[in-house]
């Protein structure tokens, strides 16, 4: 039987990176807030909400949006765009829409196109009846537990491939709690809704390995 888990805290966040850096979009600055401010409409936006990053490098110069009835906070750039909300699949479709609204109206304004998205969900796993550290033992070398007699306290597992990474550690939020951060990069003709099929996949393929299911 897997081991039921709570997730108290998780994250979604989605960056998407444009072929070609625009600077020019600062000379359109009203122009682009207006047009997001117009398609978020339908979930509540509010001009109040609209916050210009003027400080830092260039490519971390923009616009912030928030959303802060849907916990949704978006990210307008010269090189990039990034979307973050908290993380939960029955509120996929969403939060899907309002990437999509949103994106559209960025583009439309900036004649950006993406090249490239960058994902990532972030899952703080709380065990209900074992410690954290007997999920993650299997996947820690035999070598490097017998370098003390003392049980591990902690560890973490980190896994790369050339487009995917997958990282278990100990929780720093939560008492006996596990971190899991399932990251992949997407071509920038894929659409949210592969994104999404693909990551819920992504999830279920490592709670399997660890052997652990969501309380309902």
């Amino acid at each position: 039987m897997p081991e039921l888990v709570t997730i108290p805290i998780s994250f979604f966040e989605a960056v998407f990176e444009f072929e070609k850096t625009n600077v020019e979009i600062w000379d359109t600055r009203a122009l682009i807030a207006q047009a997001v401010l117009d398609a978020l409409q339908g979930w509540g936006a509010n001009i109040d909400d609209f916050e210009p990053l003027t400080t830092g490098k260039i490519s971390a110069q923009g616009l912030v949006v928030r959303l802060p009835l849907k916990h949704v906070v978006l990210f307008f750039g010269p090189a990039y765009c990034r979307f973050s909300r908290d993380h939960d699949w029955s509120l996929a479709k969403e939060t899907f829409e309002i990437f999509n609204a949103a994106g559209a109206a960025y583009r439309k304004i900036s004649a950006s196109a993406f090249c490239r998205t960058r994902t990532s969900i972030g899952l703080h796993l709380q065990p209900m009846t074992v410690p954290f550290t007997s999920l993650l033992s299997p996947f820690v070398a035999d070598q490097m537990k017998s370098l003390e007699e003392a049980p591990l306290r902690t560890m973490a597992v980190v896994a790369k491939w050339e487009n995917r990474k997958v990282t278990l550690d100990g929780s720093g939020s939560l008492a006996n709690g596990l971190f899991v951060k399932l990251e992949r990069d997407f071509e920038g003709t894929a659409t949210l809704e592969q994104v999404g099929e693909q990551l819920r996949s992504d999830e279920e393929q490592v709670f399997d390995m660890l052997g652990v299911k969501e309380d309902a």
